[in-house]
């Protein structure tokens, strides 16, 4: 790796748990349709320490109203926060503590709960409770060891519903599924090497047989810091393999960032004084859809000075890009973004108007610069403060925060980095003491590892160490082995989890349309030879855009022929091409397997239309 990308990185790796609820006897399982809306705000507390979280009081200062719909059975007055939490569950304690023991970290002998505040609604109490299972562990990935500082067994969050203007809908079928948290330390220094030790707690959570599948069951979160630079936590990557881009994309900016400290410290600048003026007589005939869309609804134009900013707000060719950094701040007060004079004129702000403003404002510096925004005044200048804030922290450097991971491999601001203030006891769960006997148990039944499973695979299906350890990497080894039970569907099995799954990610179908029992399904028709293995590749396609195995069979024409059909049709292409067999004698089965294949269009294996053609041929050849 290229010394470009001199970085520590640790990773925060969150799965969902396979059992019941952590403090009640819910149900783990999401559900299509919310009942109720019970409506909440949500304040901070100071903790015992008499301090206010960050982050807690800056999701507080959005303004945010919550509304809760619950769902039947996987729902009670515990997630409502209405009743106090049952004894936590058996099972997923029990899982917690066997993983610590699958990472060799020391287990706490007593194991208490904390409640941890959350106050961006997706907690109905307005905290989360997790806690601290184990310490100092270790997983090795190629030839190097890194650490585990801490295990921890937690309650997940609400899902988000829908947002709409100063209320976000939640639904409470997820709040209380156990989630295992096991946090390592900042160890990786490369961004692929970030995502393989991901990949590897991926597979050792998945060895306990007690996790959640599918999207959104496991979550990563990426802690990153270059020499200069500050901790940024990238909050919930769901993609093992964007890893590698989000980590280069949040170096380059770090980088970037570092780069604008010392273009304003060698200008002297110093930090700006948030003096909002009301410029919208100089806007008034704008015709920007963005002004006039804010002025037609009784709003403003406030603008900021920023004097010694020009230039590192969009510059440089668009590599200084402290105003989208600024303009992230800007949207958590409720706004759609703010406009500033690096990117000016531009998005319907003719010269004009950008010259006017600048003598209104009595700009004369080359290096001044200003940001405006349109919307409801209160608004607008909330949104420029936070947006000023952020341009003075430019001064000193990197600041910490939370960033949100967007699809294309780039990241959002989300909020400021929490603190150890939003942490205190939880009085409502009662310590569970790990006595020595019952390590000694776990130790004796520990499960399979890794390694183990993909030297069994080999082992037992004659597949070879490279499509093992694949089928492991991937997660498929419980439903490859479930189809492996007719050994003779091990190579199919084995080829359309590594090749056939490869090339439809590659062509961009989602995978996560295909449920085990579909895939189990798709083998049973096989097995049936309802259909030749030849045409999974085309019925997988098929079925991926919601047609069932038994339509995607009929509608390819994929239904299998009998043997006697089979060979009237190979022999019809032998004789067609009497001349060429008798030319080339026995070693005409090769070039004519295309034709033959083609003819009978999956319908038939390999193995049997290869032996009818070789009895078509000979009997040509008399």
């Amino acid at each position: 790796m290229s010394e470009d990308y001199e970085m520590m990185c640790g990773i925060e790796i969150h799965q969902q748990l396979d059992t019941k609820k952590l403090f009640c006897s819910c149900d783990s399982r999401l559900c299509d349709d919310g009942q109720g809306a019970y409506y909440r705000r949500l304040r901070p507390t100071t903790s015992e320490t008499g301090e206010i979280d960050r982050a807690a009081l800056a999701q507080f200062q959005r303004h945010l109203g919550y509304r809760y719909q619950c769902c039947e059975g996987t729902s009670c007055l515990v997630e409502l926060d209405e009743e106090p939490p049952h004894d936590v569950n058996a099972e997923a304690m029990q899982t917690a503590l066997t993983f610590s023991e699958m990472l060799d970290a020391n287990i706490i002998d007593e194991i208490h709960f904390m409640r941890k505040i959350v106050v961006d609604g997706s907690n109905t109490s307005g905290f989360q409770r997790t806690a601290l299972i184990a310490t100092d562990g270790f997983v090795d990935v190629g030839d190097r060891k890194v650490s585990i500082l801490s295990v921890c067994l937690e309650e997940d969050a609400c899902r988000k519903v829908e947002s709409k203007g100063d209320e976000i809908l939640y639904r409470t079928d997820r709040l209380g599924i156990p989630l295992i948290e096991v946090a390592t330390g900042p160890d990786m220094r490369t961004p692929e090497e970030v995502m393989e030790v991901a990949f590897r707690l991926g597979t050792l959570l998945r060895a306990t047989k007690k996790v959640k599948r599918g999207i959104g069951t496991i979550r990563q979160d990426l802690n990153i810091s270059i020499p200069g630079g500050a901790r940024i936590e990238l909050k919930g990557v769901g993609d093992l393999k964007m890893i590698p881009d989000y980590v280069r994309n949040e170096v380059n900016r770090q980088k970037m960032l570092i780069r604008i400290k010392q273009i304003l410290n060698d200008r002297g600048v110093t930090p700006v004084e948030f003096e909002p003026v009301d410029v919208t007589e100089v806007f008034a005939t704008c015709e920007s859809k963005v002004i006039k869309g804010a002025l037609d609804e009784k709003g403003k134009v406030i603008a900021v000075r920023l004097p010694g900013f020009a230039g590192v707000m969009n510059g440089d060719n668009k590599t200084l890009r402290l105003g989208s950094e600024m303009a992230g701040r800007a949207r958590t007060r409720g706004v759609k973004g703010i406009f500033h004079s690096d990117e000016l004129p531009n998005y319907g702000i003719e010269q004009s108007y950008v010259d006017s403003l600048r003598e209104f404002l009595g700009m004369t510096g080359e290096n001044d610069a200003f940001a405006i925004c349109a919307a409801k005044e209160k608004k607008a200048k909330d949104a420029l403060e936070s947006a000023v804030i952020r341009a003075n922290e430019a001064l000193v450097g990197v600041p910490e925060e939370t960033r949100d991971p967007l699809p294309d491999g780039t990241t959002k601001y989300s909020r400021p980095l929490p603190g150890a203030a939003r942490m205190y006891p939880e009085t409502d769960v009662p310590p569970t003491t790990i006595t020595d006997e019952r390590l000694q148990q776990i130790r004796d039944n520990m499960p399979e590892f890794p390694e183990q499973i993909e030297k069994r695979l080999v082992e037992q299906y004659g597949i070879n160490a490279q499509q093992a350890r694949q089928i492991v990497r991937q997660s498929n080894d419980e439903l490859f082995e479930k189809i492996a039970q007719d050994k003779a569907m091990a190579p199919v099995a084995a080829t359309m989890f590594l090749n056939v799954f490869s090339e439809m990610e590659h062509d961009g179908i989602d995978l996560q349309v295909f449920t085990d029992a579909d895939i189990l399904g798709v083998f049973d028709l096989l097995r049936q030879s309802r259909f030749a293995k030849e045409a999974l590749p085309a019925l997988l396609r098929e079925m991926s855009t919601g047609t069932s195995a038994e339509d995607a069979i009929k509608k390819l024409g994929l239904e299998a022929v009998d043997a006697g059909e089979a060979a009237a049709i190979i022999e019809k292409i032998v004789n067609e091409r009497a001349d060429f067999v008798k030319s080339k004698g026995m070693a005409a089965i090769g070039p004519l397997m295309g034709p033959v294949m083609g003819a009978l269009r999956g319908k038939l294996d390999g193995k049997q239309a290869n032996d009818l053609l070789t009895e078509a041929i000979k009997k040509l050849l008399g």
